[in-house]
């Protein structure tokens, strides 16, 4: 059965583990162990539940909550904190967006199944446990290994209005340079949907990516963790909202996806204003040197805050994120 090793409610700062049984061919009766630090503070205030690493290939969380268990002490909490810096740890451990131990992506797998496999196991821990225990959860996400994003706070619209307010006010409150609104393509399964439904005051990320971070983005992830506990007075650190373009990603149209497979080449970058029509990429064929390329046109005007990756594509791939100033909130 999936267990803590330390209690959430025991005074202090504490370090244990997620143990999850896994029998394996290299451990018999062996566990897989996602670390994990809680930090009881020594005055009364909420649960906050921060998460990194949902997917392994996506390192600014990590580095954001690992600096945050270093520097907070029990003295700084009102309240709770629960730090799990790579809630996928195999994956993180193999820098794979999914698990290499059953090949599920953790942030596909809510609710959960206690008797299913790995990962699903995990996930229902989390769903059934964890996510009951918090008032605030930030799951801190960039780009992995296949896209680069501007660096942005997210909130996700929701059809309950106190809810969604407290959600868009917590990705404000994060202070990233942008301060993104959508609805997922597909939320099924996702960590997102399972905190939202379950009522909580929800706040995610997107902060850079391409397989890596880079100190810009670290110091973004670094101060938006601090701020938005500030904000919420869970973590006692100067509160202040820093300038954040607002930035609307609720319109499905300005998802672009790759039709073709073969060589990618990026005709506009990440930032960059482009207008409806206008050519956003070229795919040359792999092996036929004579067949025209295949251009990728913007489907809408705005400003592009996502775009793919490595130098090839394939046919789903997501190419390009384009979204617009503003959106279904204004961010005081």
């Amino acid at each position: 059965m999936t267990s803590l090793t330390i209690p959430l409610d025991q005074p202090g700062k504490h370090f244990g583990h997620i143990r999850i049984p896994h029998s394996a061919d290299d451990s018999a009766w062996g566990h897989v162990m996602i670390p994990l630090c809680v930090i009881n503070g020594t005055r009364p205030g909420q649960t906050a539940l921060v998460t990194g690493a949902t997917h392994g290939d996506e390192y600014e969380g990590p580095i954001a909550i690992r600096h945050l268990i270093r520097s907070a002490e029990p003295d700084h909490i009102l309240g709770r904190l629960i730090l799990i810096p790579s809630l996928n740890h195999p994956a993180f451990m193999a820098a794979t967006r999914t698990s290499p131990i059953d090949g599920v992506n953790l942030n596909r797998a809510f609710p959960g199944d206690p008797t299913g496999t790995l990962t699903q196991k995990l996930a229902a821990y989390f769903n059934d446990h964890l996510i009951p225990a918090a008032d605030l959860i930030i799951d801190m996400h960039s780009g992995g290994k296949t896209l680069d994003f501007l660096p942005m706070a997210v909130s996700h619209i929701l059809d309950d209005a106190d809810q969604d307010r407290r959600c868009a006010h917590a990705a404000r409150a994060f202070s990233a340079p942008y301060t993104a609104r959508l609805r997922e393509i597909d939320d099924t399964g996702m960590l997102d949907g399972a905190a939202e439904r379950a009522g909580k005051t929800f706040v995610t990320t997107e902060l850079g990516g391409a397989g890596t971070a880079t100190a810009t983005c670290a110091e973004i992830a670094i101060n938006g963790l601090r701020q938005v506990l500030a904000k919420h007075v869970i973590y006692d650190w100067p509160a202040g909202v820093k300038p954040s373009r607002a930035l609307d990603l609720s319109d499905p149209t300005g998802f672009h996806f790759a039709t073709h497979r073969g060589l990618f080449h990026p005709q506009a970058d990440l930032g960059d204003t482009v207008e409806r029509h206008q050519i956003l990429a070229h795919i040359y064929h792999p092996e036929d040197l004579e067949t025209v390329p295949k251009p990728i046109y913007a489907q809408r005007a705005g400003l592009i805050a996502a775009r793919h990756v490595p130098g090839l594509i394939k046919p789903g791939d997501c190419a390009f994120v384009i979204g617009t100033d503003g959106g279904p909130l204004d961010f005081p």
